[in-house]
């Protein structure tokens, strides 16, 4: 059975930083893309980040500057490293592995003014 474990989330101010942890586990078909999406309350669950192979990086344009997407792939871990946290990336945040597809349970990030 597939598991994706989340960690990392919490509340934290503005301009303030955190950093989340995917951990997959189980039987999943291939870990070679990974990525990070997010869904705010209201809102249509969106790409964050996601990395393929030996480091093909894509991120959604509202994070570009600010979130690092990293692997660590003999750990089958994937981080997501958020600086600047502003109010609007206020959101839950889920792993996800395309070649399932597989979702984690997800970690609410929740970023004050």
């Amino acid at each position: 059975q597939a598991r994706l474990e989340e960690s990392g989330g919490g509340l934290v101010q503005t301009g303030g930083s955190l950093r989340l942890t995917c951990v997959a586990s189980g039987r999943i078909r291939s870990l070679a893309a990974m990525a990070w999406y997010r869904q705010a309350p209201g809102k249509e669950r969106e790409l964050v980040a996601s990395i393929v192979g030996g480091g093909i990086i894509n991120y959604g344009d509202s994070v570009k500057g600010r979130f690092t997407i990293s692997r660590n792939k003999a750990m089958n871990t994937i981080y997501l490293q958020m600086n600047d946290l502003q109010p609007e990336d206020t959101a839950v945040y889920y792993c996800n592995v395309p070649s399932g597809p597989y979702w984690g349970q997800g970690t609410q990030v929740t970023v004050s003014s």
